[in-house]
């Protein structure tokens, strides 16, 4: 109890601050002024409060760092440091964690170690460090981190208890749905058994890709408090720079994460629950990287089929199967006024495809009073459409930050209909192609083949041009 009256405390201040942006005495009033020195010191103020929560809130709070879509800076840039930047741990503490799993000391184990963290997050911290020759990533579990974890939990669903007591609202209950699943997966994060597991796993089920890069585990080092695995090189995906190489492709990359995505929600059913820029990267090759594999998610076949048919039903435009998918999914409680939800679903479909930008959306879904009606809508998440929505939310704001006018639907539809046949064959179906998706597949392939040439172009320009000057000369 006296964890939730500090959180409660902790974030009241900042809560009526963000409130008073609207209306300067909170039920009356106009807006207060605020500078961008205040924007400034409240967006540090936020990220203070948010780590001083505990890790759980660092978590939750990650899920926003790639919306650019709804969150402004400098916000947006302060929630991005708590990916990486949470305060380190002393290294006395990476000491004795290393013996107690190894029973020998941080220079007997590797031949040399880090002391400074490359990146330090909510549950753990990562260092370099060279084993058998190898530069690899060290992750060491943060002291206590269960019982601090186990804490946040209790505090938060126990001030979603007390406003759903006092508003009763289908938000509520869908907030507690996801902090059920959040309790869920984040008891698996603290072992990094697990973890190397399923890394290894999904790291099999990409075998042959070359456009993605999985760390290799090295098993035989792995404990539960301590995990060693490849170091992987790039950039945070949302830090790249399409302008400092004219070859980079923002929509491309886009594109294959979608790709990466749908293969693991609906062709391997187990995938990667913890889509954060932080655990995304771009490497200097070209790849994306996946990191941390602590929350993984598998999909019942089930709810693959329904999710793969709700998925060909909003690129058909077919509203009211969208919403008998979500139905056959378990998010419409019975009883509900389908009607009512099949509108929203047609006025949304038809939104997902204009050339807006999310501001312009979501101005004319509020004008229409749609974002009301979903707001009120009786449709709630099982735990695993929490992380779909994770994955998506990743997706979309990865996708706005470089393009104001992104859109997930369209970009995602030709990569799921060129996956189709390898979708529902996973599913024990066997399908006919389609003519779209042949012409997909058709389209997909030429398009590759024409980066292909331009890169061999590009690669030999250089050598050419070298060549040139060195005749001359």
């Amino acid at each position: 109890m006296l964890h939730t009256i500090r959180v409660a405390v902790a974030a009241l201040p900042l809560a009526l601050s963000f409130l008073r942006d609207h209306r300067r005495w909170l039920l009356w009033g106009a807006r207060a002024h605020r500078t961008p020195e205040f924007h400034q010191q409240r967006a540090k103020r936020l990220v203070r409060a948010i780590v001083n929560l505990g890790p759980s809130f660092v978590k939750i709070a990650q899920v926003f760092a790639s919306r650019a879509d709804l969150v402004p800076e400098p916000y947006l840039g302060a929630l991005g440091t708590l990916v990486d930047q949470v305060p380190p741990l002393p290294f006395a503490h990476v000491e004795r964690t290393v013996g107690a799993a190894y029973g020998r000391g941080v220079d007997e184990v590797f031949e040399a170690f880090e002391r400074t963290p490359v990146a330090s997050a909510s549950l753990a911290q990562v260092h370099r460090a060279r084993f058998k020759g190898e530069t690899v990533a060290v992750k060491i579990l943060r002291p206590n981190v269960e019982a601090q974890v186990a804490a946040d939990v209790r505090a938060a669903r126990t001030i979603l208890k007390w406003l759903d007591r006092w508003w009763g609202h289908p938000h509520i209950r869908r907030e507690l749905t996801a902090l059920d699943a959040f309790e869920v997966r984040v008891r698996e994060e603290v072992d990094f058994r697990l973890e190397g597991a399923y890394a290894t796993t999904i790291r099999k089920n990409f075998e042959g890709n070359r456009r993605l890069v999985i760390p290799r585990i090295h098993t035989e080092m792995t404990r539960q408090r301590v995990l060693v695995m490849e170091f992987i090189e790039g950039t945070r995906i949302d830090r790249i720079d399409p302008g400092a190489d004219g070859a980079l492709d923002p929509k491309h990359i886009v594109q294959t994460l979608v790709e990466i995505y749908v293969q693991m929600e609906l062709i391997d059913g187990l995938f990667h629950a913890d889509p954060h820029p932080g655990n995304v990267l771009f490497t200097p090759d070209g790849r994306i990287a996946l990191l941390d594999f602590g929350a993984v998610v598998r999909v019942p076949i089930e709810m693959r089929r329904a999710l793969v048919h709700t998925s060909i039903a909003a690129i058909r435009r077919d509203a009211d199967a969208v919403i008998q998918g979500f139905t056959d999914l378990g998010l419409v409680p019975p009883g509900s006024d389908r009607a009512a939800l099949v509108e929203i679903a047609r006025t949304l479909i038809g939104q997902a495809y204009s050339r807006t930008t999310m501001r312009e959306r979501i101005d004319t879904l509020l004008a229409n009073r749609v974002m009301q009606a979903l707001f009120d809508s009786p449709i709630t998440l099982v735990p695993e459409a929490v992380y779909f929505a994770r994955a998506a939310a990743l997706i979309e704001g990865i996708g706005t930050r470089y393009d104001p006018y992104f859109q997930i639907i369209p970009v995602a539809s030709p990569v799921v209909l060129r996956m189709r046949t390898r979708i529902l064959r996973s599913l024990g179906e066997n399908p006919r192609p389609s003519v779209a998706e042949i012409a997909t597949v058709a389209g997909y392939t030429l398009g590759r083949a024409a980066r292909w040439v331009a890169d061999l172009a590009g690669r030999q320009r250089p050598r050419s041009a070298s060549a040139d000057a060195t005749s001359s000369a």
